[in-house]
């Protein structure tokens, strides 16, 4: 019986779909994180009769035919870059994307990751890092005599030196946006990195073109919208109990037909 196998594969599509909500809900309060969705497809179709074919000697076509679906697959999971609410922090190291871009990051192996995570801090050298300690793009050194630090909506970064009157400029971060952000790969950390479906990153400064501006002393929150989560998941749910339901049915139908005498 197809149901049987039909009813399987809803099943196992409901479980990714689970898979990905609870992956959510789990990076609820995880910095610049950006909920993921499930896309499913039916699969192939047999086809008993084609439509179109012809039914008679005289040319008469058959208008709709005869398809049995085979059951869904799921197609892709797709990440949802949408902004996410802004919370304000007062660290001075702590920066919120406002609008389009990604962070550079320099991986420990030379490569550049992408991040909209904004939690940064000073490594042993006066350099600004991120958590994990990977230094952030282009490379600034804070001097140990510097009081405090400001960063405008531009991303140039002024300190406050002591016995300095005037302010000194430190360097300036540079952005990045993709054609096709969906298409990063997500290696944990917060980070990104560049695939063929992402295209090549184009470079910036912020509040310019393309690129949002930063708000210092702030952090960009997911973009996860619980209630729709949790309706999401009820949802999932159903659609896998209803399929395990249509296995359940087969298996009484199946079991009706071997008790025949």
């Amino acid at each position: 019986m197809r149901s049987l196998d039909i009813g399987a594969t809803g099943m196992m599509a409901q479980q990714l779909n689970v898979d990905v909500i609870s992956n959510n809900i789990a990076n609820m309060t995880t910095t610049g994180y950006k909920k993921q969705r499930a896309a499913f497809q039916d699969l192939i179709y047999q086809n008993l009769t084609r439509p179109g074919t012809t039914s008679s000697d005289s040319g008469t076509t058959v208008p709709s035919g005869l398809q049995i679906g085979l059951g869904v697959k799921t197609g892709a999971v797709y990440r949802m870059h949408s902004q996410g609410a802004v919370q304000m922090t007062e660290n001075e190291l702590d920066l919120a994307i406002l609008g389009e871009g990604f962070f550079q990051i320099e991986l420990p192996n030379g490569a550049t990751a992408y991040t909209r995570d904004g939690t940064f801090q000073i490594n042993e050298n006066g350099e600004i890092v991120t958590v994990q300690g990977y230094r952030v793009l282009p490379g600034i050194t804070v001097p140990d005599n510097a009081t405090s630090l400001d960063i405008n909506s531009e991303g140039e970064i002024f300190a406050n030196i002591q016995s300095q009157v005037a302010v000194t400029s430190l360097g300036q971060f540079q952005m990045a946006t993709f054609v096709n952000p969906a298409g990063l790969e997500a290696i944990g950390h917060n980070l990104l990195i560049e695939t063929t479906a992402s295209g090549s990153p184009v470079t910036g400064i912020a509040a310019q073109e393309q690129f949002g501006r930063l708000e210092q002393g702030s952090l960009e929150q997911s973009n996860v919208d619980v209630v729709a989560e949790i309706t999401s998941l009820i949802t999932a749910q159903r659609s896998y109990e209803m399929n395990s339901n249509v296995i359940s049915t087969s298996d009484e139908m199946l079991q009706a037909v071997s008790q025949l005498r």
